[in-house]
């Protein structure tokens, strides 16, 4: 018996699995997309092949991260800042295995929450890797012990996310040259650091290890740090870090690099003088962003439309043009956030639910967890207007305000 949507389409029913809603990657808009479908009511699925929910946000990114630079922090204020504050505290000494394991801890007990979200609310959880075989059949290659399997859905969410860019000529093996992955998981703090990237990423893990006693040195391309951070402000950040001793190399390319042994050599050259340097490393951090990833997803099974930069194309209400078929987060347009990729994953069931949802894209906050922390915003932009054309400016830093 078939069952009518919109559009004129008909649902036929078969012997596979069927649901109303099949989520395709259980990262933050993933699993957010997932949870808000079932709280209205639609049987929803969400198929990840990790193993773990939270996508990389939560398992290699930003919440490991942040426990670093939580713990990194404590270790260089104990190291540094005690003495001239009238405390006396005996040899300080860093205990990496352990500061490692307060990282995993905290993750696998989000990830836990996540999926007792998932109880809670209806959801379910299929461990597997999700191949398009038509426009409404999923194939499930199951992971971890669970069962191969097709699904059928009625409505289809890509949120499958994206992966680190890599550097031609650098191959990552998450030993000596690595990506943040990688870097968030180092046996041992390297004597020396390079950082190819000016960006989040990039000064954040660079904060890190050099926080932890390694000389890192940042290789930025343009000429200033912070892509998307005001100017003023990047000025003001570039002075406070290379205090706290991170070296910057700024309007800087890599012309290439090579591992002998365990150590690895970055031949970088400034584009100002056309200046050549080689740079020795134990560590070489890859960080110059990253892209959608749908390999294996068998977009080519259902004829969507991919950009020159590996993004889905979709319309103003996350539609394929396919119209059950929509994409949110960092597989498609805009910043590579989490939040960002959580609110599209609501307002997409909205739109499914609804026919109509919300994301305001003009106050999408964008934080560096440094220290100090920078914070901006998507209204940035018009602020740069409003003060390049009409004299406003609307800045601020925590050295001049108390809270």
């Amino acid at each position: 018996m078939p069952c009518v949507l919109g559009s004129g389409y008909r649902f036929y029913s078969t012997g596979n699995k069927e649901y109303d809603v099949v989520v395709i990657g259980g990262g933050p808009g993933g699993y957010v997309a997932a949870i808000k479908a079932a709280q209205y009511g639609l049987k929803t699925a969400c198929v990840e092949k990790r193993g773990t929910l939270g996508g990389t946000c939560l398992n290699v990114g930003c919440i490991p991260s942040k426990s670093l630079l939580n713990n990194s922090h404590f270790f260089h204020k104990i190291r540094h800042d005690t003495k001239d504050r009238g405390i006396e505290v005996s040899e300080v000494k860093l205990n990496l295995e352990n500061m490692m394991k307060s990282k995993n801890d905290t993750v696998d007990a989000l990830t836990r929450g996540i999926e007792h979200l998932f109880k809670k609310n209806g959801v379910e959880y299929i461990k597997g890797i999700g191949k398009f075989l038509n426009q409404n059949e999923i194939e499930i290659k199951g992971v971890y012990g669970h069962k191969d399997q097709v699904l059928r859905a009625k409505n289809i969410i890509i949120a499958t996310g994206s992966e680190p860019a890599a550097l031609p000529g650098l191959e990552i093996d998450e030993k000596i040259i690595v990506s943040s992955t990688g870097a968030l998981s180092l046996e041992k703090v390297p004597e020396k650091m390079v950082v190819i990237g000016g960006g989040i990423i990039g000064l954040e893990m660079g904060s890190v290890w050099s926080r932890l006693g390694s000389e890192v040195t940042v290789v930025e391309y343009e000429n200033f740090i912070g892509a998307g951070m005001d100017e003023e402000i990047s000025k003001q950040f570039t002075s406070i870090i290379k205090k706290q001793g991170l070296v910057l190399k700024l309007g800087t390319k890599v012309l290439g690099g090579a591992v002998k042994g365990n150590k690895a050599k970055i031949d970088i050259q400034v584009l100002k003088d056309n200046k050549k340097e080689t740079l020795n490393a134990d560590v070489v951090l890859v960080a110059i962003g990253r892209r959608p990833y749908t390999e294996g997803l068998g977009l080519e099974n259902i004829d969507v439309d991919v950009d020159e930069k590996g993004r889905i194309v979709i319309d103003s209400e996350y539609r394929t043009k396919i119209p059950h078929i929509r994409v949110i987060g960092d597989v498609t347009f805009g910043a590579m956030l989490a939040h960002k990729a959580e609110e599209e994953g609501i307002a997409a069931v909205e739109y499914i639910k609804y026919g109509r949802g919300h994301v305001n894209y003009n106050a999408i906050p964008s934080v560096m967890y440094t220290y100090p922390e920078v914070a901006w915003e998507s209204i940035i932009f018009l602020l740069k207007y409003y003060n390049d054309y009409l004299g406003w400016t609307n800045r601020t830093t925590d050295q001049k305000v108390g809270h």
